[in-house]
């Protein structure tokens, strides 16, 4: 990469690839979880997730290059720490909890990207391609404070409940010193 044209087509590549990758995942995560409104959080950004991508595919067709061919790292990463937390606990509030902060992870890291890349168009002179950009960012934006807002009023209180009982002594032999 030796332009900061290239630099900016390698990321939006990359954008590409990671929304591709938190769709796949956010069925999982939807079904996993059992709070209401982090549900519905869920499903309404999959479709938000949907309508980035497409916007993505424009951005590229208004670059003259193709989306695709590249793997964002970073997301993968981020689905596989997600996919780790969902088989070390068991359904209920401190699950949701822990869903609700994987999915931060991913809006933090697109909110990231998308502001980077909005620059970069900005000073490269493409104006269309920003705009759209913009929008994803916003949408981004607007879902991490919904997942806070689940956290605040909602998940984190019912997670701090649970109380965990101590195992119950073994029967038998005492071991005395």
């Amino acid at each position: 990469m030796e332009t900061l044209q290239e630099l900016y087509e390698d990321s939006v590549k990359d954008m590409y690839s990671a929304e591709k990758q938190f769709l796949k995942a956010m069925p999982k995560l939807m079904k996993a979880a059992r709070n209401e409104s982090l549900k519905k959080a869920i499903e309404a950004h999959i479709e938000q997730s949907k309508g980035q991508a497409a916007r993505l595919e424009e951005v590229a067709k208004l670059g003259g290059f193709k989306p695709t061919g590249k793997v964002c790292l970073a997301a993968k990463g981020l689905v596989e720490e997600t996919e780790e937390h969902l088989k070390e606990g068991k359904p209920g509030p401190v699950m949701d909890a822990a869903i609700i902060a994987c999915a931060q992870k991913n809006e933090h890291y697109e909110i990231g990207t998308y502001g980077t890349i909005i620059t970069w168009a900005e000073e490269l002179g493409l104006k269309d391609a920003a705009k759209l950009l913009k929008d994803n960012l916003a949408e981004e934006e607007s879902t991490d404070k919904q997942l806070s807002n689940v956290a605040l009023t909602e998940v984190n209180k019912a997670a701090l409940s649970v109380v965990v009982k101590p195992p119950a002594p073994k029967k038998g032999k005492a071991s005395v010193k």
